[in-house]
């Protein structure tokens, strides 16, 4: 059987363009003389739909979207994943299924069996679950399908089982001779690999060839790299489409041969493709062409400011850059040798006459009151104003700039460098942001778009005289790899000292810094999602509350 893989970039609730799309992809499986073509969960209505999927409307146009598009398919057979009404009198209104199209109509559906409801994922507060497995016979093979979570309860790869049953197990023994998994699996550093050892351990396990077909694309926070692939009975991977772009392979059943897409090399150049394609996808489907960015000569809104230039072109990014009273005149030589490098317009619009208005308006009410991070945030919110002025006056969208781990101490500015429609890069630890700002360069012309300046100074924000970062907070090697147990490990204060050897009192300091912070995280922009625990949707913690470790 030749199995066509058609990983394709789809809109929540876009039903007209994301039926064109499969129509187009179904075409272009049917010319290759495909037997099958599998999309991804959720392809047709788009993921992920929250609470959409509560609205009876909603259910009923997807309803009425799939017969239209069983019509509308060419001849060849294609498993399709979308919504519908559950059917049931209890229990929740909708179900997640892969429907299987042939000659006009609706063959067979299947319903997701495991909604998981952690992280990101909110499925079992939406979704009624399937009952059973199911094995569908097509031209003499029988064809085990099953959604995303259904592979991920292997009781032989995992530690810990989540769900007491095993649908992958229970499909195959219901007679299911090739498994084929429709997904919406997000991005994460690392997981592209690990997901590929799940599937070959499921393939070797029951001894037939595994099929997996991922979303590919970025909605709202979360991005899918696609990376769809397929295994032989043996376990040996025989198709890999691309990462982080549209994609349709085959996957030949009776044949040896092996077809593997270039997969990203190494980790970074993986997490940088993520941010740009969540960057793109952000913009243009919230209905955005233009990105401004402020340019304040330092690492972060440099590496941004790359990020967004590989993502919607040159000329649809403006660089603002904003000098105030303690701004270096390196930085702002950088931000516009960052500029002319990437060839994006810069403007320049100094900060110190407004923010000297702002001192001389507030002199009798500071009157009794020395400097302090008061005046530091005056001039931050006096740059975040002026970005939005622009956002409104241009309609372009502001990208946030802040990092992973100054979001998680609150080393950020509420209405000042917060300000943005889209955090791209705060989810990126500083560290990291050095290694991704090298692999920008590097997949630049010459020495690179971002000056070797930004890379030797001292990071800062510049709102006092000589300051630096490190006079508020530990060296950024120690707080990233404390910030990383804390929050994607999930250990300790007194675990973390005594794996990391750091002493009690910094990580004291940093846990209860995160504790703190936690009101600013609330109101920050969305963040593109690309380590395992990304502060927004799936880290749900209050805002007013006394526990401290």
């Amino acid at each position: 059987m030749r199995i066509a893989l058609a990983q394709i970039n789809t809109t929540v609730g876009d039903f007209t363009g994301n039926v064109e799309r499969i129509v187009q992809f179904a075409a272009q499986a049917e010319r290759e003389r495909a037997s099958l073509v599998v999309f991804p969960e959720l392809a047709l209505c788009g993921y992920p739909p929250r609470d959409l999927v509560e609205r009876l409307d909603f259910l009923e146009r997807a309803e009425s979207e799939l017969q239209r598009l069983a019509q509308l398919l060419p001849p060849i057979p294609a498993l399709v994943g979308s919504v519908r009404k559950s059917g049931t009198s209890q229990g929740k209104s909708a179900a997640d299924v892969a429907a299987l199209l042939r000659r006009g109509r609706i063959e067979a559906d299947y319903v997701k069996r495991l909604l998981p409801f952690y992280d990101v994922f909110d499925e079992s507060r939406y979704f009624e679950p399937g009952s059973g497995p199911l094995a569908y016979s097509l031209d003499g093979e029988r064809l085990g399908i099953t959604i995303c979570e259904d592979a991920w309860n292997d009781k032989h790869f995992w530690k810990r089982q989540l769900y007491p049953v095993d649908p992958v197990e229970e499909t195959v023994k219901a007679g299911g001779r090739i498994l084929i998994n429709i997904a919406a699996s997000p991005f994460a550093a690392g997981k592209i690999q690990m997901r590929q050892q799940m599937l070959s351990a499921l393939a070797i396990e029951h001894g037939v060839p595994v099929v997996y077909v991922n979303l590919v694309g970025g909605n709202d926070s979360l991005i899918f790299d696609g990376s769809s692939c397929a295994f032989s009975a043996r376990g040996e991977l025989r198709v890999r489409a691309k990462s982080f772009e549209e994609d349709l392979v085959i996957f030949d059943t009776a044949q040896e041969s092996v077809c593997l897409r270039p997969e990203p090399e190494p980790e970074t150049e993986a997490v940088y493709e993520a941010l740009v394609l969540g960057t793109r996808d952000y913009v243009s489907k919230c209905g955005f062409r233009k990105a401004i960015i402020g340019l304040s000569g330092g690492i972060d809104s440099s590496l941004t400011a790359v990020i967004a230039v590989s993502a919607l072109g040159h000329e649809n990014v403006l660089g603002v850059s904003m000098p105030g009273p303690h701004s270096s005149p390196g930085s702002v030589q950088d931000a516009r040798k960052l500029a002319a490098n990437l060839g994006i317009e810069l403007r320049v619009i100094p900060v110190t006459p407004i923010y000297d208005g702002y001192i001389s308006s507030l002199r009798e009410a500071f009157a009794r009151y020395a400097p302090d991070a008061t005046e530091e945030n005056i001039q931050a919110r006096i740059r975040g104003n002026i970005l939005m002025a622009l956002s409104n006056k241009y309609c372009g969208l502001v990208l946030s700039t802040g990092n992973k781990s100054e979001l998680a101490v609150g080393y950020c500015t509420l209405y000042g460098d917060m300000a943005g429609g889209l955090a791209v890069i705060a989810d990126v630890p500083k560290t990291m942001v050095y290694d991704l700002a090298r692999c920008a360069n590097e997949r630049g012309t010459g020495s690179g778009p971002i000056p070797q300046a930004c890379f030797d100074k001292p990071p800062s924000a510049e709102l006092r005289p000589n300051q630096t970062d490190q006079d508020t907070l530990p060296p950024y090697e120690i707080l990233d790899a404390v910030l990383r147990a804390y929050i994607e490990e999930r250990l300790s204060a007194q675990e973390i000292t005594e794996r990391l050897h750091i002493e009690p009192a910094i990580v004291s300091d940093i846990v209860h810094r995160i504790a703190k912070a936690e009101y600013k995280r609330q109101q920050a922009a969305p963040v593109l999602k690309v380590t395992e625990k990304a502060f927004g949707m799936g880290r749900r913690f209050p805002i007013a509350n006394k526990y401290l470790e």
